[in-house]
């Protein structure tokens, strides 16, 4: 056990990559953590907990936790952990997190990750845009502070940093997809059928992932941001094909208003998609994955979906994501006015179903306001959705410029050509980021 995994909130991608690390260490790691609930506790007060808890061993020699811990404080309570090679990464920064208007921002959290940043060996962000929005805000930030104020900490942690990109690993759908999109596979990646399933042994990238451990002894002083694998792992302009794993994340505290009838009413509608008439002559399906929080800029996604639905245009919405104990007012407004447009409603618990869904639909739609990485887009490209992002955030990053839009009238647009030409999308060949090829 010379790897110790510590994650405060056990829940989402968080939960995703300490499971693949714990997979591919194996019995060379010992796993702590806390429930994926009341992050600003966790936040606050884990350090308290691990100091507790956290087994003594004398084969520990890398420690590894998110952001969401203190380290600086576990260090200081536990001497014995503060030895160990000490890595920590990002899923997302409390410096360039957004809140909202009526809200200020509590200066402790990103207090806590500089702190936690000055006591790791080695500090990695899930992208470039993670790691240069965090850096590029320490300064600003520490001018929060009254006065006697603490100078020169970019320069200090900005040596640690690195990029690995989040390690997504993918199942095969095929066994989902629509025929357009099974020719569509076949045509650009090459494979072959087997029966009703895929072949997938000969898809590029299928091979298993690396340990992030591996990855955190290269270069740990450079802080050079240098390709990792992620979405560009793929080699071809067809469909992302990244490593065969489930990969959806269980929703922490999250309500399913997907119930019952509403349910059984998915499975009828896809099983009606997927069958019957000819697949090009149906309307548009658009696909939201995303959580139904403010940060994901909901308002803006259903304002120009009502007016494509005030322009007559045929479409369908499947808006998926987690919900909360707060939903914003929006999304009732939203589903009335969408009315029959509505192909389905809520969370989906079920990998499959969720997968399923996305193969279904023909384009996938990011409005978000943060976003520091993306796993439900890139789940999206995956399942063969056309990508339509924001002109910002790690977006650029991550898919060409013909996927990004600037404002809500170009996401219009380009949603309004496609309602009365679906097929332009059904015929599309996902194009990959230059630079991205192995």
């Amino acid at each position: 056990m010379s790897v110790l995994l510590i994650e405060p909130f056990y829940g989402g991608s968080h939960k995703q990559l300490m499971d693949l690390l714990q997979e591919e260490l194996q019995e060379d790691c010992v796993l702590c953590t806390l429930p994926a609930k009341k992050w600003h506790w966790k936040a606050r007060t884990s350090a308290l907990y691990f100091m507790q808890t956290v087994p003594t061993s004398s084969n520990y020699r890398i420690l590894f936790a998110s952001s969401v811990l203190n380290l600086a404080e576990l260090a200081a309570l536990r001497p014995d952990l503060g030895k160990l090679k000490k890595v920590l990464y990002f899923h997302e920064n409390q410096l360039s997190y957004p809140v909202q208007k009526c809200q200020e921002r509590d200066f402790q959290y990103g207090y806590n990750q500089v702190l936690s940043c000055l006591v790791a060996d080695v500090v990695v962000f899930n992208s470039a845009f993670n790691m240069e929005s965090f850096l590029k805000s320490i300064g600003k930030f520490m001018k929060l502070i009254p006065d006697h104020r603490p100078k020169d900490l970019e320069k200090i942690i900005r040596p640690k940093c690195q990029v690995l990109y989040f390690p997504v690993r993918f199942p095969d759908v095929s066994r989902f997809m629509p025929e357009h999109k099974l020719a569509r596979l076949e045509k650009v990646i090459g494979v072959k059928r087997s029966g009703d399933a895929y072949q997938s042994e000969g898809l590029p990238g299928q091979q298993e992932s690396r340990a992030v451990m591996k990855a955190s002894d290269a270069h740990p002083e450079s802080g050079l941001c240098e390709p990792q694998p992620g979405l560009c792992t793929t080699q071809h302009e067809g469909l992302p094909s990244p490593p065969a794993a489930p990969v959806q994340a269980e929703a922490p505290e999250s309500t399913n208003p997907c119930q019952g009838e509403d349910k059984q009413c998915l499975t009828f509608n896809l099983s009606n998609i997927l069958s019957g008439l000819d697949y090009q002559q149906r309307p548009l399906h658009i696909a939201w994955p995303h959580r139904w929080e403010h940060d994901k800029d909901p308002e803006t996604f259903f304002k120009v979906l009502m007016k494509l639905k005030e322009q007559d245009l045929p479409f369908q919405v499947s808006v998926l994501g987690e919900t909360f104990s707060e939903i914003p007012d929006i999304f009732s407004e939203a589903r009335e006015v969408l009315g029959s447009s509505v192909l389905h409603w809520g969370y989906l618990p079920s990998k499959d179903d969720y997968f399923r869904a996305l193969c279904a639909a023909d384009v996938v739609i990011s409005t978000a306001k943060h976003e520091f990485f993306g796993v439900a887009m890139i789940e999206a490209v995956h399942c063969g959705c056309y990508p339509l992002c924001p002109k910002a955030l790690v977006y650029p990053e991550i898919f060409p410029a013909e996927y990004l839009y600037s404002t809500p009238e170009q996401l219009f647009k380009r949603l309004q050509n496609f309602c009365k030409r679906p097929d332009i999308v059904r015929r599309h060949l996902y194009k990959i980021q230059k630079g991205c090829e192995r």
